[in-house]
This record gives structure tokens, sequence and C-alpha cells, in this order.
């Protein structure tokens, strides 16, 4: 587990996780903690909620003695996981069982329906109002990539954020309001956002959100555009890369040769894809694509377990882009399927950021590299 603490005063805090590199233990522990900084309040957007019982307890507990304390806790998640998931479209594979969890709490909750997923996994802390003082609270955000499931906390490859920034939690408990007044996936995330300054490393970081499905469409054309614009390096930490556009970037850049590309993905969850993509027609064309991508660019595959859901779920979780100086993160996979998805996207603009989720690619490009093989 990368975890690597930031000097006092930063905003943005951020854990890398690899299988076999840290314990469900170790990141309970760590949700503990965010979940027992809050002072009146805790709205969860959650795709994927299932614990062992010794994880549920360290979470349960944390937000027993919050509500205690007087903690007004939300929890919004997806009703319709369909089964088995729709891969090809971007679907993240998860078995039911979030639901039971959610109503053994006892906290007010909302089931979020729709023919998409409610793919969200992020908690805002003490959420700003105009009609309250927080007290010196600090409104938060817990994002990224990573599920609430001890396979996810155990044995995939995955990302956490941690971001103090009353700005930043004002949009994402904007799309929260969303969620939560529907009961369904609907247009939420229908409002622009803009960059919002905070630091990292002691430096400068300009961090923008944006969700979907209402602003979906934009976020994958502007994930394309700054693939097409990179001057110095891509770097691919995702498990799918279904996006037409994505591919469409990626294949000009490596065709014209001035910017390295490389990284790693989850190969068994890829080759599902193109498997499924062959009875697809207008898909057809991308499976030549990605073969190329991935052997030009020289991707290393994860071979993980093929899904099944009673199998060990210990995919190359991660979705995760960095373009030069600027890392592209959130619960969005790189798929058309996400536009229509509930999920959230940031764009954070840093050096030091990028260079060190660039430097743990490298560590899983060599972690899994004798095992590589070709799609």
């Amino acid at each position: 587990m990368n975890t690597a603490q930031q000097p006092t005063g930063d905003d943005l805090d951020v854990t890398l996780l690899a299988q076999g590199e840290q314990t469900g233990e170790q990141i309970a522990a760590q949700l503990a903690a965010f979940i027992a900084g809050a002072r009146h309040s805790l709205d969860m957007a959650l795709y994927d909620f299932r614990l062992s019982d010794p994880l549920k307890a360290i979470i349960a507990g944390a937000l027993h003695e919050r509500a205690a304390a007087g903690v007004a806790i939300r929890i919004a998640y997806d009703a319709d996981k369909p089964e088995p998931p729709l891969v090809a479209q971007g679907m993240d594979p998860a078995p039911p069982g979030t639901g039971a969890l959610v109503q053994s709490l006892g906290y007010p909750f909302r089931r979020i329906g729709g023919p998409k997923l409610m793919h969200n996994k992020y908690i805002v802390r003490d959420r700003p109002a105009p009609e309250r003082s927080d007290n010196g609270a600090t409104p938060s955000v817990w994002t990224g990539s990573t599920n609430f499931t001890d396979d996810s906390w155990n044995v995939e490859e995955n990302n956490i954020l941690r971001i103090a920034s009353p700005d930043l939690a004002r949009f994402y408990a904007r799309d929260f309001a969303d969620l939560w007044r529907e009961g369904e996936i609907g247009t939420s995330g229908s409002f622009d956002t803009a960059p919002v300054a905070l630091t990292y490393d002691r430096t400068p970081l300009s961090a923008q959100v944006f969700f979907s499905p209402g602003r979906g469409p934009q976020i994958d054309d502007e994930v394309a555009r700054r693939v097409s614009a990179a001057r110095r390096r891509v770097r691919i930490w995702s498990m799918l890369m279904n996006s037409g556009a994505l591919i469409g970037a990626l294949g000009d850049l490596l065709a014209a040769g001035n910017v390295p590309v490389s990284g790693v993905y989850d190969r068994t969850q890829m080759a599902s894809v193109l498997t499924q993509w062959q009875d697809v027609p207008h898909n057809v064309w991308k499976i030549g694509a990605i073969r190329q991508i991935v052997a030009q660019a020289g991707l290393i595959g994860k071979n993980s377990t093929p899904y099944r859901p009673d199998t060990i779920h210990d995919f190359m979780h991660a979705k995760v882009l960095v373009v030069d100086d600027t890392v592209i993160t959130g619960s969005y996979n790189f798929s058309r399927s996400a536009e229509f998805n509930a999920e959230n996207l940031l764009i954070l603009e840093n050096s030091a950021l990028a260079d060190r989720y660039s430097a743990f690619v490298d560590h899983l490009m060599a972690k899994y590299a004798a095992a590589n093989q070709p799609l």
C-alpha cells in the first residue's frame, strides 16, 4: 500500500492499493478515521458495500459513534445491479448484498434505481450549508475507484483520495442531493463545476470534478482531448479502455510516435470485453484497435480471476490516466456506458501528484510483467 503521508496543511491525501500490499483492516482503519472526523453530517453514495463481519464491525462502530454524537448519516446505494454485469459497457461486476448491509445499519437510505448504475464510491463529510456554522469543521470528500468490500481493500488495485475542501465538497453535496431527492440516477450531475485551488506536497494543485450522467459526454470528450494534447507522457492504470474517443486518441498518439504511452490494465476483463464486442457490430472496430494499442504501448496486463459472483474479485480496478502533469481519476470507467451511469471524475493538475501515480504505475508494471500475455 502506497500511503505516504502528506505534509501538514495539504488538502489532498492519497492511498494507492495493490493486491497483497495492504490489508482490509488497514483500509477500514483509514475509513473509520475519516468518519470519526465528522462533526454534523456524512452523506455516502456507494455502489458496492459488502463487508465481512470483522470489517463491518469497524465501520459500523465508527458510524455508530458519530451518530451518537449527533452526526446525521445518509446512505444512497445502487439498487439495480445487473446479473451478470454488462462488462462490455464498462459495468463493474458486483453481486447483490449492498442493500442488506446498508439497511442493517439503521440510518436513512435511498435505493437509487434506473437502468444504469449508481457507480459512485464517495462520502461527503460535513457538507457545506449556508444556514449553519461549521464550528471549525472542514467539509471533506472521500472518493476514488475503491468500493467498500473486502476484495476491493485486499486484492484489487485501486486508489482512495481524501480531500479537504469546502468548494469541492459543495459540488459533491449537490450531486448527492440530486440522487437523494430523485431516488434514481436520472439526470444527476447536470451542473457546471469550476476548478478548485488545493495543495499537495506543499505545492498548488488545481482540481475539477465532473459528474455523469449530467456531464457524461463532456467527460468523455475532455479525457480524449487531454490525451490527444499530451506532450510528455501518458500512463494508463485502468481496468478497461472501452471509450471510442479514448481509443481513437491513444491510437493517434501512438501513431505519431512523439509521446511515450505505457501502463497496466486488467487483461482478463478486457479479453472478456473483446469477446462480447464480436457480437456488437458498431464495436467490432475497437477489437483490433485495442489490441494494437496494447501491443504498441507494451501495456502490462494483470491476469485476474474471471468474473463470477462466487469467486474472488481481484481486478486491476483503478480508473486512472496520467497525462503529463495531470492525474485523471475517480469512479468513472473509460467507457461509453459510464457516460450514463452516476459517476464522478476528478482532473487533478500537479506535477508531484502525477509523478507519484506514475511511479506506482512503474511498480505495477514490474509486479505483473513476468506473467504478461498478449491480449
